[in-house]
């Protein structure tokens, strides 16, 4: 029987775990898409307790206590001592068996705190008074726990309309991770609620030093907000979307349904599904011109309980796989930018496994022969960053694609305790590919396939997004 969580954890044969220790291991680590809060960084944070480092803003552990019957206050509320929210964590994780958060809370108390205790109600008061004293340490800090795992890049998420202040503080900033800005125009295409879009375009046209009145305001202000973001290292766009979005419009369409919105007035479906795709597009062209990777996140139905969402706003644990029918719109939408020669590198991640084959195949349609792997089935995302979505997800791209291109893994996560993903990840794929080998469905060239995996670690990514660090 194996030992949870040995050296050997998820490896299940010598090979997977030659391929594991030799060559994947200690590459480093180039997160391309997170949503770490950059204030954080700059400021180089100190954390007062492993509550504040380990569960605020965590929706996965907020959703796992709401369905073990913690009540929210402990979740998400003010007012609560720290160790009154972690002792409540530490009693739902034996209830988490089988639940990825299983793996990923025991992987970082191991990793960061050197803690082998198993985490539930009994041990839990010497597991946070252990973390805590080590979080005294300059070492626990938001950059000191980058540094610890080995981060090399990382990519925040920004809205066109945020100074950035916080990345022109570390611009000049040399502490072993490169941090940089990604462009991510969700607010600008988000014209459903004409009350809160309204407002964020006051503030867009602030920041661009241009009042928006029109449809052909709007885009002057996003391509100065694109060119600064570029100014600033930028080198990708990144999109969370529902479906894709490739109407049939016209020039005069959009602009009439702008000056409606903008007006106050609520859009119909088929207006909303219009000036969304104009505004996709020319999102894409954007990129096109700077050279840019552009990333979509597809399929999620963001806000599901509306109560909630009122209470406590978006972003806290109350989204969920869609269904609604995406090949149609994606393939048109990637051939509208590829017949005229202006379709950038792309990155697609779904979030619904029904799709993997879907994305996968679709994406090999438009490999053009420029740049090896130019458009990328991006890695299991949100719901499918588990074993058996990254299981998944490999196997798909295996089949349909060229795993040797992939640009690996990323966190997509708000915790600086999230880096432990990417070795979970390796992991997977050392067990995948060492599991071939030894049933002889793949030559036993170390070689070839340790290079395989260092590439899909870490390589790839490094030559695919062409960062200037």
């Amino acid at each position: 029987m194996k030992k949870f969580l040995d050296e050997n954890f998820l490896l299940q044969n010598k090979t997977s775990e030659r391929l594991y220790h030799e060559y994947a291991c200690n590459m480093p680590i180039i997160d391309y898409h997170c949503h770490l809060p950059v204030e954080d960084i700059a400021n180089n944070r100190v954390f007062n307790d492993l509550t504040e480092v380990w569960l605020e803003g965590d929706h996965y552990k907020w959703r796992a206590m709401r369905a073990n019957g913690v009540p929210e206050k402990y979740c998400t509320g003010s007012g609560v001592h720290g160790w009154e929210k972690f002792e409540k964590w530490a009693e739902t994780v034996p209830y988490t068996i089988r639940n990825p958060l299983c793996h990923w809370t025991h992987f970082e108390l191991r990793r960061y705190f050197g803690i082998n205790d198993l985490l539930n109600q009994k041990t839990a008061r010497k597991i946070f008074d252990e973390a805590n004293e080590k979080l005294r340490d300059s070492s626990y800090s938001s950059r000191g726990l980058m540094q610890q795992m080995n981060v090399e890049l990382v990519c925040t998420t920004d809205d066109p309309a945020d100074s950035l202040q916080y990345h022109k503080m570390l611009e000049t900033e040399n502490f072993g991770t490169k941090i940089l800005p990604a462009f991510r125009p969700d607010r600008a295409m988000a014209v459903e609620e004409p009350g809160s879009y309204n407002k964020y375009l006051d503030r867009l046209g602030e920041v661009a030093g241009l009042e928006i009145r029109s449809y052909e305001d709007l885009l002057e202000s996003l391509r100065s907000r694109h060119d600064f973001f570029g100014k600033m290292g930028c080198r990708l766009s990144d999109h969370g979307i529902e479906t894709f979005y490739a109407e049939e419009y016209t020039e005069g369409e959009v602009k009439d349904i702008f000056i409606k919105v903008r007006s106050g007035k609520t859009l119909m479906g088929q207006e909303i599904r219009k000036i969304k795709s104009a505004m996709l597009f020319e999102f894409a062209l954007m990129d096109h011109e700077k050279g840019w990777v552009q990333q979509f996140h597809y399929g999620v139905i963001r806000n599901n309980n509306s109560m909630m969402f009122n209470k406590l706003g978006p972003d806290t644990g109350y989204d969920s796989i869609g269904g609604e029918p995406a090949a149609r719109n994606m393939s048109k939408f990637l051939d509208r930018l590829a017949s005229r020669d202006k379709l950038t590198k792309t990155i697609i991640y779904n979030i619904n496994p029904a799709d993997n084959e879907l994305v996968a195949t679709m994406v090999s349609n438009f490999q053009d022969g420029s740049v090896p792997g130019k458009m990328q089935f991006g890695s299991g995302w949100w719901f499918l960053d588990q074993k058996d979505g990254i299981e998944r997800q490999i196997n798909a791209l295996s089949n349909m694609g060229l795993l040797s291109r992939f640009v690996g893994m990323l966190t997509d996560s708000r915790s600086f305790l999230s880096y432990p993903r990417h070795e979970y990840f390796r992991r997977i794929l050392c067990n995948i590919i060492g599991t071939d080998v030894e049933n002889g469905l793949l030559p036993d060239d170390l070689k070839l396939l340790g290079k395989m995996v260092k590439d899909i670690s870490y390589f790839n990514a490094k030559n695919y997004f062409n960062f200037s660090y």
